[in-house]
């Protein structure tokens, strides 16, 4: 079977532009047009009053390695499965383009904005309780290029409406398994993420590939990085690519420096793929997906792309096992 069938094999629907409109209809069910919070779903009971408190959160609190990645400014509930929040993007996240004028952030901000949201439905329970053990699996991201925020200054604000599904029992409580964000800027719409999150798949660390020599890390400005400490993959001999990432303790990608590679490393890795196989610029991207099904790791796992309108996917095998699939979707006139 060819890499081509293969890739088509491992994923399981194919990318389109409506992608980039999905996640609006998830917040919509959760928010109605006039702007009315609903309560859990349950019936027609009328919603609850919204709360008002908001909690300070602490990079220690959400597990952070540093203070500089706390990108949630603060969080408050309006009912039993509605949220509200503030997060603040500063220009100089390890992440975005190094530039004197404007600066666009790099669309996987919201991601890892998303992400830290998950983390603070946890924030502020009794010290000893038992938290759960969630980690992110599956991520989808819409984009409104021409609503993108960009920064002239030090930092853009952003308010986040949320709502949170398919509720679970971890540690005898329910905890939500898919999380899903719309981003806000001055009163607009740029982007939407969902992510969905499950127990870990175990402790085993996955086995890294046989090294392989003469790897050839690609340009940053090749695969839509900034610099070229986030190029995150490698071409081996015969020309495949691997994950490489050249800088293996990214302060955002690979915090702590794990032996596998955490779902926002593959959706970069990803990402980068594609923008070197298609020639296409950072700027062309307007829909990001990947979903993982087995432990990618940090170096060595082969990565492959399969062109289609509007886009191309891409998919990550371990020990010749697929591990991820994904797809890239670009906007181009």
């Amino acid at each position: 079977m060819g890499s081509d069938d293969l890739v088509r094999a491992a994923a399981h629907r194919p990318a389109s532009r409506q992608e980039t409109l999905m996640h609006e209809v998830a917040t919509d069910q959760a928010f109605d047009s006039r702007g009315r919070r609903h309560d859990d779903g349950v019936g027609d009971r009328p919603a609850p009053e919204p709360v008002i408190r908001q909690v300070p959160l602490t990079w220690r609190g959400l597990g952070l390695d540093t203070m500089a990645s706390l990108l949630v400014e603060s969080f408050a509930r309006l009912g039993s499965r509605c949220f509200a929040a503030r997060c603040q993007w500063p220009r100089l996240h390890p992440l975005n383009e190094r530039a004197l004028g404007a600066v666009a952030h790099h669309p996987l901000i919201m991601a890892e904005s998303t992400r830290q949201l998950a983390l603070a439905l946890e924030y502020g329970r009794p010290p000893g309780a038992v938290r759960a053990r969630l980690e992110p699996v599956s991520v989808r991201l819409g984009l409104r290029l021409r609503s993108w925020p960009v920064e002239r200054g030090g930092a853009t604000d952003v308010d986040v409406r949320m709502s949170v599904s398919d509720l679970v029992t971890v540690a005898g409580r329910p905890m939500p398994q898919r999380v899903t964000a719309e981003f806000l800027h001055t009163g607009e719409s740029f982007g939407s993420c969902t992510m969905r999150f499950a127990r870990p798949a175990g402790s085993g660390v996955p086995a890294e590939e046989a090294p392989l020599p003469g790897l050839l890390h690609p340009p940053a400005a090749a695969v839509g990085a900034t610099a070229d400490g986030d190029v995150m993959l490698a071409r081996a001999p015969q020309g495949r690519l691997v994950t490489a990432p050249r800088d293996p303790g990214h302060p955002v990608l690979l915090a702590g420096r794990p032996a596998r590679m955490p779902l926002l490393a593959v959706l970069e890795a990803g990402r980068q793929t594609v923008l070197l196989e298609s020639g296409m610029t950072a700027a062309a991207v307007i829909g990001l997906r990947a979903d993982m099904c087995a432990p990618v790791p940090s170096r060595g796992a082969l990565i492959e792309t399969s062109a289609e309108p509007g886009g191309s996917r891409f998919l990550v095998t371990a020990s010749g096992r697929p591990a991820a699939t994904g797809a890239v979707t670009l906007w181009s006139k």
